[in-house]
């Protein structure tokens, strides 16, 4: 049976990982003690392995795909093919950002000020191009973790990813500048993508994962309305696409459904039912596929 070897990011981006793949249809499961997660599609084995290191297995073809951030696929500088853009991270659906961070009270007000000064990062390769590309001569240290409390007293600042930037604020840090913007990569080996079984599979794989992702801030409304009252509701509705409507037993009435905004939802329903809507149903969505 052909196989597909799967690189699931351990740590911080495990939990939302797997719950991104339950959504798009795959139960997997990770015990605590096993590095192999069990996984309900025989096609694929599963393997639990830091974001960090997932670029250089895939480019090697240890892995054949896997999921790891836009920055450790640049700090490692992997040779892979990137299926998707998946946007999504540790604590919710959005970008992670890169920065150089310093002291709130830190006389240091942009990169040209860090000449000179030492910084503590994971990410070292990638920090020391943006210091060559403003001109700015720096100590760049690797840290293995825990980078926010090392400033003052070990070094001047610090390169830190950031996803809410609530930590940095914890640790009275003041951001000077964003190095670069980073999402989760669906990212797959270039061999295996030559290979006509592996590369439809890992096509579906990410079809799924893209559907599952453009759901998460979706929801479905079903509702009936009068005829009379179509073209009032109708402006009410703002579409993913045109609204369906479909004609009931009794002839003066329609149902509609529609694809929404969810954090519009809760304005929209008073709205909906003010314009004569009744048996308003709203639901979740696992996918939406274009």
């Amino acid at each position: 049976m052909n196989k597909l070897k799967l690189g699931i990011p351990k740590g911080s981006l495990q939990e939302a990982t797997i719950e991104l793949f339950k959504k798009a249809g795959f139960s997997i499961h990770a015990s605590e003690r096993s590095y192999k997660p069990s996984i309900d599609d025989e096609e694929i084995e599963c393997l639990l392995i830091r974001a960090q290191e997932i670029p250089k297995y895939v480019e090697q073809g240890v892995l054949d795909v896997g999921l790891s951030g836009k920055d450790w696929i640049m700090e490692t500088k992997a040779d892979v093919h990137e299926v998707a853009d998946l946007v999504y991270a540790k604590t919710g659906f959005g970008k992670v950002r890169l920065v150089i961070a310093v002291p709130e009270n830190s006389a240091m007000r942009s990169v040209k000020d860090l000449n000179g000064k030492r910084i503590a990062t994971e990410l070292v390769s990638i920090t020391n191009d943006y210091l060559k590309r403003h001109n700015v001569t720096a100590h760049v240290e690797f840290s293995w973790g825990a980078t926010e409390v090392k400033v003052p007293e070990l070094v001047d600042a610090i390169s830190e990813l950031t996803e809410t930037g609530s930590s940095l604020r914890a640790n009275k840090l003041r951001v000077v500048d964003t190095i670069l913007e980073s999402t989760t990569r669906f990212i797959a080996n270039k061999k295996s993508m030559e290979d006509a079984w592996k590369k439809k599979k890992i096509e579906e794989i990410a079809m799924l994962l893209r559907g599952a992702l453009a759901a998460e801030s979706k929801v479905g409304l079903k509702m009936n309305v009068q005829r009379k009252n179509l073209p009032q509701l109708m402006s009410l509705l703002p579409a993913l696409k045109s609204p369906t409507i479909a004609e009931l037993s009794d002839k003066e009435w329609v149902a509609i459904e529609v694809i929404i905004d969810e954090k519009i939802v809760r304005e929209a329903i008073p709205k909906l039912k003010q314009a004569g809507a009744q048996g308003i149903v709203e639901y979740s969505l696992n996918k939406i596929i274009e």
